[in-house]
């Protein structure tokens, strides 16, 4: 019952944080493009003949002819009911371009994370368990090269040798022109078939991350004393590296995974980009080109509540998997 009101304890603290900073993030995300140099109205119509009079109705449909206190406050009440504004460039409400984009941006990285994170922490435990050996010199070493090296420039290797020099792959997009009229099961493989290097670029660049985090945490684990008691009873490798070490390095890995869930968007863009892939990434950069800043913001405002919820997600799942962390003062 103690250890239970603690953990509640620990949610409120956390989830009144949280809060705290989802505010203080939806205020910078209201002032941060409201201090660039610019007027997002001036930058829609170039054409020095647009009159003044036509300038000034769209400063009054987009809200921007009131004063800044008022604008904020607009912003507030609209954001609450789901309203992000009217897109720039498209000219439909920007949570529906969004929401439009953001089904491709999750289904790579949910591939990416799952295959990466299972990858990641067997080779990350296995270099544990043979440190010292040219085994764990091996993985380590592919690992922080993976991990170091842009993803943007491994994408772009990708795609050179295996779509330009090869032809083994699409040289972008999400699926082939024509083939929607094709049976369901040739979309799939077609669908499957513009990821493959996406993902494969990805894959390698968290694997890395989820090696180094995985070996560190299973080298601090396998130092402690319940390790030896296990040798000391006779049990086998496989059983202690299983059952014992491996489960209690898992604690970092949660957390990461969490994080990387929420920086899902962000963290895409140049993949996206490279790829041609039509996620939120590729859209975030679209905007930037189309200088659409209810888009960007937008945007924004979507990465940042999902990198917040992500560390809040993460501290609630390290406070339940280590009661030493929800004591802390």
């Amino acid at each position: 019952m103690f250890k239970l009101a603690g953990l509640k304890k620990f949610i409120l603290k956390k989830t009144i944080s949280t809060l705290i900073t989802l505010f203080a993030v939806i205020t910078i995300n209201f002032i941060i493009f409201r201090v660039m140099p610019g007027n997002p109205v001036h930058m829609m119509f170039t054409d020095p003949r647009v009159s003044k009079e036509n300038i000034d109705v769209m400063m009054k449909r987009f809200g921007l002819d009131k004063p800044l206190w008022m604008q904020y406050f607009i912003y507030v009440r609209e954001l609450f009911i789901g309203n992000l504004g009217i897109s720039f460039w498209k000219n439909v409400p920007v949570i529906d371009v969004i929401l439009g984009r953001l089904p491709q941006t999750i289904i790579l990285l949910s591939f990416a994370i799952l295959l990466s994170t299972v990858a990641g922490v067997f080779l990350g435990a296995y270099a544990a368990w043979k440190r010292g050996s040219k085994i764990d010199a091996s993985i380590l070493t592919v690992s922080l090269v993976t991990y170091s090296v842009p993803s943007f420039w491994v994408g772009i290797l990708l795609l050179i040798t295996f779509s330009y020099w090869l032809g083994l792959f699409p040289l972008g997009g999400i699926t082939t022109p024509g083939i929607a009229s094709a049976p369901l099961l040739d979309q799939i493989i077609d669908y499957l078939w513009h990821m493959a290097l996406p993902l494969i670029t990805l894959f390698f660049y968290y694997t890395g991350g989820y090696v180094l985090i995985m070996r560190n945490a299973m080298l601090d684990v396998l130092g402690e004393d319940y390790i030896t008691t296990a040798y000391a009873k006779g049990l086998k490798e496989a059983v202690i590296m299983r059952k014992h070490a491996m489960r209690n390095a898992l604690l970092p890995v949660a957390t990461i995974t969490a994080l990387n869930i929420g920086w899902m968007i962000a963290g895409v863009v140049e993949v996206e980009v490279v790829f041609a892939w039509p996620g939120l990434g590729k859209l975030m950069y679209d905007a930037i080109m189309q200088r659409d800043y209810p888009l960007l913001q937008g945007v924004f405002l979507f990465i940042a509540i999902s990198v917040i919820l992500a560390n809040f997600l993460a501290d609630v799942i390290y406070g339940y998997l280590d009661p030493r962390v929800r004591e802390e003062k």
